[in-house]
């Protein structure tokens, strides 16, 4: 049961990777890469606690580009969810209000 679950965040980890890398104009600054918050996805499609690692990238990641991400249909599922939220809180940040 643990291998299975293991198992199943470890692909919805890739699929989430995936999903990041596929959204045009991610080809930006690197400052606003979607894919620099890879370190947030078990927390955000697994449960996880948020990582000191995930926590630094938020806290490094610039409002700017989290409300890119908020208003981006293949992201904003994630950033909007009710874990994106509790992610932000664990991590003591306030989700910008775009």
């Amino acid at each position: 049961m643990a291998a299975a679950k293991a198992t199943l965040v470890c692909f919805m980890v890739m699929a989430l990777a995936t999903a990041l890398l596929a959204v045009p104009g991610t080809v930006e600054a690197a400052t606003c890469s979607p894919t620099q918050l890879t370190p947030c996805a078990p927390a955000i499609i697994g449960n996880a606690a948020p990582s000191a690692a995930c926590c630094g990238k938020l806290k490094a990641h610039p409002a700017s580009c989290l409300c890119k991400y908020k208003k981006d249909p293949n992201l904003q599922r994630y950033v909007n969810s009710p874990s994106g939220k509790k992610v932000f809180t664990a991590c003591k940040l306030r989700l910008p209000r775009c």
